[in-house]
Parts: C-alpha cells; sequence; structure tokens
C-alpha cells in the first residue's frame, strides 16, 4: 500500500511541479508584464 502511494505521489507530484513551473515562466515572460518587471527590478535602487 506505501509502494503504491509513493510511486503516485512521485508521478503526479513531479507532473504538478512541472506544470506549475510551466505556468510561472508563461507568467514571467508574458511580454504585457514586462513593465511591471521592469519597474520592480528599481525598486533596490531608488533613493526615496
Amino acid at each position: 500500500m506505501y509502494e503504491r502511494l509513493a510511486q503516485f505521489a512521485q508521478t503526479w507530484g513531479l507532473l504538478y511541479f512541472v506544470i506549475l513551473f510551466l505556468v510561472v515562466l508563461v507568467y514571467a515572460l508574458w511580454p504585457s508584464n514586462r513593465k511591471r518587471f521592469e519597474e520592480a527590478s528599481k525598486i533596490p535602487l531608488r533613493e526615496d
């Protein structure tokens, strides 16, 4: 029973994290988000 559960978790867990990674990658590289990320990257350099 444990081996089947572990195999299920390993297989579907990997698939889940691969899909999650691809979604985050698409979000980060989506052209309409470029301005937002460029502004956020300059926050540490601002002198407020």
